[in-house]
C-alpha cells in the first residue's frame, strides 16, 4: 500500500511533537532534580557513603578545693573489629571468645554486624594481659585501641559523694551523674567516604573533628579533712561494729562541705562487687531518723531568740515533767535538781527543754523548725536527698510539743542538722550546703563557672547566735560533751542519743548516737557531725561520737593553722555526768627527792634511776592527764647548771 506524502509528513510531525514533549519533560525533570532536589539527594548520598570513626572525649577530672585529684582518667585497651577486613570470622570469634571469656556466638554476632567498625563484645576496657594475648594472635580485622577509664587514686575516699561511671564513661551516681553534662565533653570523629562494602573511596578525602574534653570540676571538699573523716569512720566500724556510721564537715559560714563520708562503703571502679543498697545510698543526705538531743540546739536558739528563757534563770528538774498527765522523763532518772538554764543545756536535761517548748508554744516552735530548714530538702547539689518528716501542726498536742522540743517524734537528715546548726552558730544565717565549687577548662584551666555561698534566710539574730555558741561551748567544757574538749581550742557542741524506730515502734536496745561540734567556739571555722547507728557498746553520743568529732576537729584545726588559745571556758569536772577530772602535770625536774616527798606526796609517782634529783619526767610539765594517772620520774645527779 502506497503512503502519501501527506501521511508521511503528518507522522513525522507527530513524532517530532512527541519527541519535543518527551525531551521537554526530561529536561524539566533533570532541572528539577538538579536544581530543586540536588542538595537533598547529595545529602542522602553522602549519608550512604559517609563513614565516621568516633573518638571519645576525655572526661573532666574531679579535684578537691586545693587542686588534688579525686577522680581522673587512665588509658586502658579495648578491642575493635573491622568487618570488611575479617578473613575467617568464625575462627576469629572462637579465639577472641576464649581470651575474653565470652560466648562464641555472641562474639561472632558482634564482630560481623553491618558497620564500618564494631566493638567486640566483652572487649571494652580489658586488662593489659588480655590485650597482649589478642595482639599476639595477629588476627586480620581485629585492632586493640586505646580507651579511657575513670580512676580513683584514693580508693574508697568520698565514694558516695563522687559516684561512678558506666562502661561508656557516662555518670551513673553521685557527682559523676549530677554534673555529667559538664564532665563528659563532646566526642570527635574522622569522617571519610566509603563504598557499599565499607572500603574507602579513592580521592574521597578525610575530615577530622577533634573531641572537646569535659570540664574539670573543683569541689569544696578538702581531701586532707576528708582523710580525717575516713580515718574516724573506719575506727568506729572496728570499735563499735555498728549497722552504719556517717560524718560530715562543713564551713558553717558559707555552707561549703569540707568532707563527707559513710560506712559501709565501696570501690567506685568496682561498684558491681557491692550490694546496690551500699553504693546507691549516700547516708549523710539520704538517711532519716529521730535526731535526739542534737535537735535541742534548735529549741534553745528559738527560745533565746524569742526571749522566753535566759541562760541564767533557775530551773528545778525532779527527773521528769508532767505533760497532759504523761511523764516525760530526763535521761537521768533521779533528775538534776536545781540548775540554771545554762546547766539545762550542759546536762541535756529533757524537762528543761520541754519547758522551753511550752513557753514558745507550738506555732512559734514549729515556725522556727521550718525556718531552720527541717521538713524540706536543703538543696545540696547531690542526688538522693530526703525531706525528713515533721508533725502536722493540727496534730501537735501538748505531748508532741514536748517530745519535739528534745528531738523525739521528728525525722531529719544529717545534712539538715548541719545546715540548721550552722545557722545557729554563724550569726543566724541559714546557708545552702554545696559541694561543686567551680568548673575550669581542662586545657587552658580558665575558670568558666563558679558557685557562690547562698544565704537562704536570716533565722535568728547575731546576738542570739552568740548566746547559742557560748552555751554549746559550755556543754563541751562542763557538760555532756566533755569528751570533745580540746586543750587550747574553744570547742562547742551537743550530744545526741535517739532510740531507733522501726515500723512505727521504738526498738529496745537499738540507738543512733551522735555528736555535732564546732570550733573555734567564738568564730567557727569548721562544723562536724558524726553519727553511729546501733553501736555494739554503751550507747551514748557523748561517749561514742564525741571523741570522733574531737579527733576530726583537732586534726583539722592543726592542718588549717588555727592557733591555740587560753581564753575559752575552762574544763570542769562533773561527777554527776560520770566525767573524769583532769589535772595539770607539775614541773618536778631539778627537785630533790625530799622536795618531791614533801610537795607531791599524793601523786602516783613511778620512780626510776639512782641519784638525788629528778632529771626527767613523763608526761612533760603542763600536760593535762586524768586524775590518778601515773607520772614517771627519773633520778640522777643534779646538773651543774
Amino acid at each position: 500500500m502506497r503512503v502519501s506524502n501527506v501521511t508521511v509528513r503528518r507522522r513525522i510531525f507527530v513524532a517530532l511533537v512527541i519527541g519535543i514533549v518527551l525531551y521537554t519533560a526530561l529536561i524539566t525533570r533533570l532541572g528539577y532534580v538538579q536544581l530543586v532536589q540536588g542538595h537533598w539527594l547529595q545529602d542522602k548520598a553522602l549519608k550512604l557513603w559517609n563513614r565516621n570513626i568516633p573518638f571519645e572525649a576525655k572526661r573532666g577530672r574531679i579535684l578537691d578545693r586545693n587542686g588534688n585529684e579525686l577522680v581522673t582518667n587512665i588509658s586502658v585497651p579495648s578491642v575493635m573489629a573491622i568487618p570488611v577486613q575479617l578473613e575467617d570470622a568464625r575462627e576469629t570469634a572462637r579465639k577472641l571468645a576464649v581470651i575474653l571469656e565470652q560466648d562464641e556466638e555472641t562474639v561472632y554476632q558482634g564482630i560481623t554486624k553491618r558497620a564500618m567498625i564494631n566493638r567486640v563484645p566483652g572487649g571494652r576496657k580489658i586488662s593489659a594481659e588480655k590485650a597482649k594475648q589478642i595482639q599476639e594472635l595477629n588476627l586480620p580485622g581485629i585492632e586493640v585501641v586505646e580507651d579511657t577509664q575513670r580512676f580513683y587514686p584514693h580508693g574508697t575516699m568520698a565514694a558516695h559523694l563522687l559516684g561512678f561511671t558506666g562502661i561508656d564513661n557516662q555518670g551513673l551516681t553521685g557527682l559523676e551523674r549530677l554534673y555529667d553534662d559538664y564532665l563528659k565533653g563532646q566526642p570527635g570523629y574522622v569522617s571519610y567516604l566509603a563504598d557499599a562494602r565499607g572500603k574507602s573511596m579513592p580521592g574521597g578525602g578525610e575530615q577530622y573533628v577533634a573531641p572537646i574534653d569535659g570540664m574539670d570540676m573543683y569541689l569544696t571538699i578538702d581531701s586532707t579533712i576528708q582523710s580525717f573523716i575516713e580515718r574516724e569512720l573506719d575506727q568506729a566500724m572496728v570499735a563499735y561494729q555498728p549497722d552504719d556510721v556517717l560524718a560530715i564537715a562543713m564551713n558553717p559560714k558559707t555552707g561549703e562541705i569540707l568532707g563527707m563520708g559513710s560506712r559501709p562503703t565501696f570501690q567506685p571502679d568496682r561498684y558491681r562487687d557491692y550490694p546496690e543498697e551500699v553504693y546507691n545510698r549516700n547516708l549523710p543526705i539520704w538517711k532519716t531518723y529521730e535526731p535526739g538531743s542534737t535537735f535541742k540546739i534548735v529549741t534553745l536558739a528559738a527560745a533565746l531568740n524569742e526571749g522566753v528563757v535566759s541562760l541564767d534563770e533557775g530551773f528545778y528538774d525532779p527527773g521528769y515533767i508532767l505533760v497532759a498527765g504523761k511523764r516525760l522523763r530526763c535521761w537521768k532518772r533521779q533528775g538534776h535538781g536545781q540548775e540554771t538554764m545554762l546547766e539545762v543545756v550542759e546536762n541535756s536535761c529533757n524537762p528543761g527543754f520541754v519547758t522551753m517548748g511550752q513557753r514558745l508554744q507550738k506555732e512559734r516552735l514549729f515556725d522556727y523548725i521550718k525556718k531552720f530548714g527541717f521538713g524540706q530538702k536543703t538543696g545540696i547539689d547531690l542526688i538522693g536527698e530526703e525531706n525528713g518528716l515533721l508533725f502536722n501542726l493540727d496534730r501537735v498536742g501538748p505531748v508532741e510539743l514536748g517530745t519535739t522540743s528534745f528531738g523525739q517524734g521528728v525525722s531529719v537528715t544529717p545534712i539538715q542538722q548541719m545546715a540548721a546548726v550552722a545557722a545557729a552558730i554563724n550569726g543566724g544565717k541559714l546557708m545552702k550546703p554545696y559541694v561543686a565549687k567551680e568548673w575550669r577548662d581542662s586545657v587552658t584551666h580558665d575558670v568558666v563557672g563558679r558557685a557562690l555561698p547562698t544565704e537562704v534566710r536570716q533565722v535568728i539574730t547575731p546576738e542570739t547566735s552568740a548566746k547559742v555558741r557560748y552555751a554549746l561551748e559550755s556543754v563541751v567544757a562542763r557538760g555532756t560533751g566533755n569528751k570533745a574538749y580540746i586543750e587550747g581550742y574553744r570547742v562547742g557542741g551537743k550530744t545526741g542519743t535517739a532510740q531507733k524506730v522501726k515500723n512505727g515502734r521504738y526498738v529496745n536496745g537499738e540507738y543512733i548516737v551522735s555528736f555535732i561540734g564546732f570550733a573555734p567556739a567564738d568564730d567557727p571555722q569548721i562544723l562536724v557531725y558524726f553519727a553511729v547507728d546501733n553501736p555494739k557498746a554503751l550507747a551514748f553520743g557523748g561517749l561514742i561520737a564525741a571523741p570522733s568529732v574531737k579527733n576530726i576537729i583537732e586534726s583539722s584545726l592543726q592542718y588549717m593553722g588555727v592557733p591555740k588559745r587560753k581564753d575559752g571556758i575552762p574544763r570542769e569536772y562533773n561527777p554527776a555526768l560520770g566525767q573524769t577530772r583532769y589535772v595539770e602535770v607539775p614541773n618536778m625536774v631539778g627537785l630533790s627527792m625530799r622536795e618531791i616527798v614533801t610537795t607531791y606526796d599524793t601523786l602516783p609517782l613511778v620512780v626510776s634511776g639512782k641519784g638525788t634529783h629528778v632529771i626527767s619526767q613523763s608526761p612533760a610539765p603542763g600536760v593535762k592527764i586524768e586524775e590518778g594517772s601515773k607520772i614517771r620520774i627519773h633520778l640522777g645527779d643534779k646538773s651543774a647548771d
